[in-house]
């Protein structure tokens, strides 16, 4: 099954300081229980390659991606702050704790290991870097929820989802001021692109990956 709209899929990949009190939740997941809620999303986030469609771009990768920023990710969904029809539906279907418990799962046991940047930043980064690092793999500061892990997330994902926040589509005070401060759509590409480029823990939640 494909599925539209702007904003699509689980992730997010890009939040901030405004995701709220999705930490809570995030502290009681059950990682084994998620992995049994997680089924319903297989169909779409367990393929690789997998496109969302009207518009096109691929699925965000969820392995690895911290529980705090995917629980807040889905919470928006749930309220419309994030526009999708079929995320919207799935969110609302699922309770606070099965949030968690799925959460739990696609973060897995293992720490995010820093690495250094690749590449030459583009300009923009200055202003990403305070919550999402250089590197895409977020800061040390003690931020809640956790900011989403950028890094080696699908470029055409991270290009829509700033481009909805830039729109006004999806709601966030913190990530639309900072959208709506990138000059033109060349260099929302140039930054996508960027963070995609990075070296990342994400990858596709397939059956059994870990």
């Amino acid at each position: 099954m494909r599925f539209g709209w702007t904003g699509g899929i689980f992730t997010i990949a890009m939040g901030t300081l405004a995701f709220g009190a999705a930490m809570s939740a995030h502290a009681a997941g059950d990682a084994q229980q998620g992995e049994q809620k997680f089924y319903t999303c297989l169909g779409c986030h367990g393929i690789e390659g997998y496109r969302n469609a009207y518009p096109d771009y691929d699925v965000p990768r969820l392995r690895h991606q911290h529980a705090a920023a995917l629980v807040a990710a889905l919470k928006e969904y749930r309220t419309g702050e994030r526009p999708h029809s079929t995320m919207h539906a799935q969110a609302s279907s699922l309770s606070d704790q099965d949030l968690a418990d799925i959460a739990a799962y696609l973060q897995g046991p293992d720490p995010v290991k820093p690495t250094p940047p690749t590449g030459a930043a583009p300009a923009m980064v200055a202003t990403c870097a305070a919550c999402h690092g250089e590197n895409g793999l977020g800061v040390d500061a003690p931020l809640e929820p956790k900011p989403p892990i950028l890094a080696g997330q699908h470029a055409d994902y991270l290009e829509q989802a700033l481009a909805a926040y830039r729109n006004g589509r999806r709601k966030n005070a913190v990530m639309s001021a900072m959208a709506k401060g990138i000059a033109s759509d060349a260099d929302l590409k140039k930054l996508a692109e960027y963070y995609a480029g990075q070296h990342s823990p994400l990858v596709t939640a397939t059956v059994g990956s870990r």
